[in-house]
């Protein structure tokens, strides 16, 4: 076997490891106001959400595989030592984020550390800014339009049930927050598993094996299966940050939170925006908060939140960049 098809093996494997992690640390996202609302138990929880992730793959297109693989960096200019390079990188940021309890974006560390390895390969020429600058801008428009719909929906639904008792009303809501939890997974999943099937693009067309850039059937299937099985692992750590450090969270919040969240998932899928699930649903869950009880809100916990998908960009282009650079010195000129 040549050198380059076990590369290209190694890449692979890494970017589905990659997916993984990803769907184990965006677990959170999909299941923690139902885990929290008490709606389901943990277990079930996860199990529902990797299920409703995989269905993605029965719903939506690849146009944001294509924005990650066509619209980051110049696909001439990478190779496969930068993809390697991207995929560490991305890796070693949602680890340490994990480790840290922050809910930050693994799509943006894989768009970031493809950015970091790209420059310390070709420098800044690589980059193509007009797609950096579109993904950058929703790292606040996304979270604010789930702000924005989930006050609105909230106040919607407050009122078509003002008049319902309380313990009639958590009833309903138990039930309508497993079909919005399912609707949100399946953002999810239809989302965040995409920008692997880019890299694995990349991936085979750099390689040669593709003659030019296209995703492959079997490419979305095994990403799908990869993130879908991540989420049924869960991340606890980010469960408690999502469902009780922001704010206090019921069915009807819940609900509400993920409605939003599904509707701005599923609608940046369909035009390729590759947005973060874990911004738009953190976003909803404060807009819920603010309708609910502004006060309680953890306006503390939040900041800390933002901050944190500010830094996860260049950060993971930093882990890449070094990633990179470190490989070169230690293979020279046998890199690929």
């Amino acid at each position: 076997m040549s050198s380059v098809c076990i590369a290209v093996l190694i890449i692979i494997f890494c970017a589905l490891i990659f997916d993984f992690i990803n769907g184990f640390h965006d677990a959170a996202n999909a299941i923690a106001t139902i885990v929290v609302s008490k709606t389901l138990t943990p277990f079930q929880a996860v199990c529902m959400a990797g299920i409703a992730n995989f269905l993605g793959f029965f719903i939506c297109g690849t146009a944001v595989a294509k924005m990650i693989g066509q619209g980051v960096v110049q696909i001439d200019h990478i190779t496969l030592s930068v993809i390697l390079a991207t995929l560490l990188g991305a890796i070693a940021w949602n680890i340490t984020t994990w480790l840290w309890g922050l809910p930050t974006s693994s799509s943006h560390a894989l768009i970031g550390a493809l950015i970091g390895a790209g420059m310390a390969s070709a420098g800044m020429k690589v980059v193509i800014l007009k797609g950096v600058f579109k993904i950058f801008i929703f790292i606040f428009i996304a979270p604010l339009i789930g702000l924005i719909g989930a006050v609105f929906f909230t106040i919607i639904v407050i009122w078509c049930f003002r008049k319902t008792p309380p313990r009639k009303a958590g009833k309903i809501f138990r039930k309508l927050q497993l079909v919005s939890a399912m609707f949100y997974s399946m953002g999810h999943g239809t989302n965040d598993a995409q920008k692997t099937m880019g890299i694995i693009a990349i991936t085979l067309f750099t390689a040669g094996i593709n003659s030019s850039f296209y995703i492959e059937r079997w490419v979305v299937f095994v990403c799908y299966v990869a993130i879908a099985l991540g989420t049924i692992c869960g991340g606890w750590r980010i469960v408690r940050t999502m469902g009780t450090r922001i704010t206090k969270i019921r069915q009807m919040e819940g609900f509400c939170a993920e409605t939003a969240s599904a509707i701005v998932l599923i609608s940046t899928a369909h035009f390729g925006i590759p947005v973060s699930t874990t911004h738009v649903i953190a976003g909803a869950i404060m807009g819920v908060g603010t309708v609910e009880h502004a006060k309680n809100l953890r306006w503390g916990t939040a900041r800390k939140i933002i901050w944190a998908w500010v830094i996860t960009i260049p950060a993971s282009a930093l882990f890449s960049g070094i990633t990179y650079l470190l490989m070169r010195l230690l293979f020279g000129s046998k890199m690929l």
